[in-house]
């Protein structure tokens, strides 16, 4: 798959884009503030409805516009894809694919697949376990759809269980045999999250140890994932094997009841719920050791690096071929994870690279090129021919 043709109308800094695109590495290229990251923002958005740079959607559209638009015609295989996205902050969000309206936006979800690495992604390594669950369950959506629902009503269903249990410390008797409804909701709805976690881990440790050995060069320590769950019986953070089957939904969910009455008593005292997926953790190992808080700065560097080059490995493997997007970071690489990351990133079928200074970027990855300047998007052929933009 690749973008054939990106259209931004208020969106970030842009307040109109047009610009033709192709397969292969295009570097977009421009001083810092230009809006260079913005560009390459809206492609992930199309894959996952949501920005790596913030949790909300305002900060996405122009100052002074009610909404923004990014619109793409993709190319996967011999067919065409045209697929429009209306961010409607404080308001639902309008989605069109071939021109006809989805019912739902996360209806979307799954169809553009993208693998984004920027420096933001060092949070994976040294950041709170929320950065880690969100980025398994944005890799679970892309290579299932479906799962999108169960996550959206486990959280919905939280939700309401926290409510709850506030009220419950309060008012014990009805708020309290009221709960036992929530926990049926929620048991069923979180065993089917942890047994799609527990089996997209045991999928990706090949392929984030692989990638590892490479990016960390020779004599580095093997790298592995383990999971961390306020259910035993779902992981303790000990390295999985990717042989080793994992327990199925019903038994996750027998197991996450268990726990929950255990708890029953902790949980009102305290009035939230502690015990469930949006508890848990992605364990990184390297060696026998965690890596946070024992990897050294280019550990983490290169086990961040891992870990989307593992699920760039992962989504092709399943048969996809995702776009790569490369935000801002051949700078902070050195010369040995340069050229593993190049390598890669040569071999996909789109590259989109950001970079303040062509000369940052792998000279392999100086295909056609995007410049960005004074609030124009200037595509420049391999050949020097150049291709404006708006």
């Amino acid at each position: 798959m690749y973008v054939r043709h990106l259209q931004l109308v208020d969106f970030r800094s842009w307040a109109k884009v047009d610009l033709a695109l192709q397969p292969g590495p295009t570097v977009i290229v421009g001083r810092n503030g230009e809006g260079k990251t913005n560009l390459v923002e809206a492609v992930g958005y199309l894959a996952t409805m949501s920005s790596h740079r913030v949790s909300a959607d305002a900060p996405l559209v122009r100052h002074g516009a009610s909404q923004a638009v990014v619109r793409a015609a993709l190319r996967r295989e011999d067919r065409e894809l045209l697929v429009e996205v209306e961010v409607n902050p404080g308001r639902a969000n309008r989605v069109r694919v071939n021109r006809a309206a989805l019912p739902r936006p996360r209806e979307l979800l799954g169809l553009v697949k993208t693998v984004l690495f920027a420096p933001e992604d060092l949070a994976l390594v040294r950041g709170d376990p929320a950065e880690r669950r969100r980025f398994l369950d944005d890799l679970l959506v892309s290579r299932t759809p479906r799962l999108a629902g169960v996550r959206s009503d486990y959280d919905r269903v939280l939700r309401q269980r926290n409510a709850l249990l506030k009220t419950a410390r309060m008012a014990r008797g009805d708020a309290l045999a009221t709960l036992d409804v929530w926990d049926t909701h929620l048991v069923e709805l979180g065993g089917q999250l942890l047994a799609a976690r527990l089996a997209l881990v045991a999928d990706l440790v090949p392929h984030v140890a692989r990638a590892y050995a490479g990016v960390a060069g020779p004599g580095s320590v093997p790298a592995g994932l383990g999971y961390a769950s306020s259910v035993p019986r779902a992981g303790d953070g000990s390295p999985l094997e990717p042989a080793v089957p994992t327990p199925p939904a019903a038994e996750l969910s027998a197991a996450l009841r268990e726990r929950i009455a255990e708890r029953r008593r902790d949980e009102v005292d305290r009035g939230v719920t502690l015990v469930g997926p949006h508890r848990d953790d992605l364990v990184l190992h390297l060696g026998p050791a965690p890596a946070k808080g024992f990897a050294s700065h280019g550990e983490s560097w290169s086990l961040a690096l891992a870990l989307k080059l593992g699920c760039f490995g992962l989504l092709r493997a399943d048969g996809e071929e995702p776009i790569l997007v490369l935000d801002d970071v051949f700078a902070t690489l050195d010369a040995g994870r340069r050229a593993a990351l190049a390598e890669v990133a040569r071999a996909a079928e789109q590259t989109l690279v950001t970079a303040a200074v062509l000369d940052d970027v792998p000279e392999e990855l100086r295909g056609a090129r995007v410049e960005v300047s004074d609030g124009t998007a200037t595509l420049v052929e391999p050949t020097g021919e150049e291709v404006p933009g708006v």
